[in-house]
C-alpha cells in the first residue's frame, strides 16, 4: 500500500486533513515531525499547509532549514513524488525544489475562499487523475499567494508544461499569469496553493480536490509495480 509522509512543523495546521485525504484515496499515510532525518520508507511525502514557524520573517523561510528538509531535497532528487500545500509550496520554493517565490498577496489582505482553477498539467504524480483542461472548484487560505518568478523562468515554465493549475475568472492574489501550482523539471516536485484536502470529502459537500490525493496512490502504485 502506497504511504505518505506528512510533514509537521510547529504551527503546521492541515496535515490531519491531509493523512485522511490520502486514506479516503486507498492509500496510507503517517505526521512526520520536522526533526526526522530519514524518509526511504516512504512512497511520497506532503508539506501541507499552516503557519510554519509563525510565518516569521517571511512564510516558509525558517522551515527550509528544519531538519526534516534535507531528507525532503534528497528525496525529491531521488524521483521521489513531493507536494507542497500553500505554505508547503512557499517552503519548497524557499528551499529551491522549485522557482519563484511566494509574496503578499496583492491588496495585502488575508484569501479564504473558494476559487474555480483550470488542471494545465495532467502529467504529474498529484494531477493524473484529472484531464487537462478541467476545471475545478476548490479553496484558498493565505495571506502570501502571489506567485512570482523572472521572465526567464516564466517562459521556461510555460514552454516546459510546468504550469500545473493556473485561477480562472478570478486570481485571488495577482499571481504571475495567473498560477496557482506549478512542477519542477522532473515533474515529480509539485506546490500549489489552493487546498485539495479541504475539498476532498463528502461532508464538506466537494471532493473536487480528492483527485490529488488519488493521483498521489495511483502513480505510486504504477512505480511500485515498474
Amino acid at each position: 500500500m502506497t504511504l505518505a509522509a506528512v510533514v509537521q512543523f510547529p504551527g503546521s495546521n492541515c496535515e490531519t486533513e491531509s493523512v485522511r485525504a490520502v486514506e479516503r484515496a486507498g492509500g496510507g499515510a503517517e505526521i512526520v515531525w520536522h526533526r526526522t532525518t530519514d524518509l526511504r520508507r516512504f512512497d511520497a511525502v506532503i508539506i501541507p499547509g499552516g503557519f510554519s514557524y509563525g510565518d516569521y520573517l517571511r512564510a516558509g523561510a525558517i522551515a527550509r532549514f528544519s531538519p526534516v528538509m534535507t531528507a525532503v531535497v534528497d528525496f525529491a532528487r531521488s524521483g521521489g513524488p513531493v507536494l507542497g500545500i500553500c505554505n508547503g509550496f512557499q517552503i519548497l520554493c524557499e528551499v529551491g525544489l522549485l522557482p519563484g517565490a511566494l509574496l503578499p498577496n496583492a491588496g495585502l489582505r488575508f484569501v479564504s475562499r473558494p476559487v474555480t482553477v483550470r488542471i494545465e498539467s495532467a502529467g504529474t504524480p498529484f494531477t493524473c487523475a484529472y484531464e487537462t483542461g478541467n476545471v475545478i472548484e476548490i479553496p484558498v487560505a493565505h495571506g502570501e499567494g502571489r506567485y512570482v518568478t523572472d521572465e526567464a523562468d516564466l517562459a521556461r515554465l510555460e514552454a516546459e508544461g510546468r504550469i500545473v493549475m493556473r485561477y480562472v475568472s478570478r486570481n485571488p492574489n495577482g499571481s504571475v499569469a495567473d498560477i496557482a501550482a506549478v512542477c519542477n523539471t522532473g515533474r515529480n516536485v509539485v506546490g500549489m496553493m489552493p487546498h485539495p484536502e479541504r475539498a476532498a470529502d463528502q461532508t464538506v459537500r466537494n471532493t473536487a480536490g480528492q483527485g490529488v490525493f488519488q493521483s498521489l496512490v495511483a502513480a505510486a502504485t504504477v512505480a511500485e509495480g515498474a
